[in-house]
């Protein structure tokens, strides 16, 4: 990630505000592009929730996946596979936010 994209997030995630608006609006590249990524990945998931929780520059990601996928496996197995299925997703970002749960039968 370059300094100028770093600049630039760290002046929105201080304007909370803007933050706030933009969950009220549509998904961004960077969130359609992730969870296009998983989807693919865990075809059994259920729920799936991508969020760019950086104000929008892409640096910080919350997933929450739902998947059949997961049963069986422990938190941090389940973590490690988003992980995976994430690797070239994560080397441009600054920290990411997973969440795992297996459907209720």
């Amino acid at each position: 990630m370059s300094f100028s994209s770093l600049l630039r997030c760290k002046t929105l995630l201080s304007l909370p505000c803007r933050t706030a608006l933009r969950r009220f609006s549509t998904q961004t590249d960077g969130e359609v592009r992730i969870a296009k990524v998983l989807k693919e990945k865990f075809p059994l998931a259920t729920s799936l929730k991508v969020v760019d929780i950086s104000g929008g520059c892409g640096a910080m990601y919350e997933i929450h996946i739902e998947s059949d996928e997961f049963r069986g496996k422990r938190t941090v197995q389940q973590h490690q596979l988003v992980n995976q299925a994430l690797k070239e997703e994560i080397k441009g970002m600054h920290g990411l936010r997973i969440f795992t749960d297996v459907p209720q039968k």
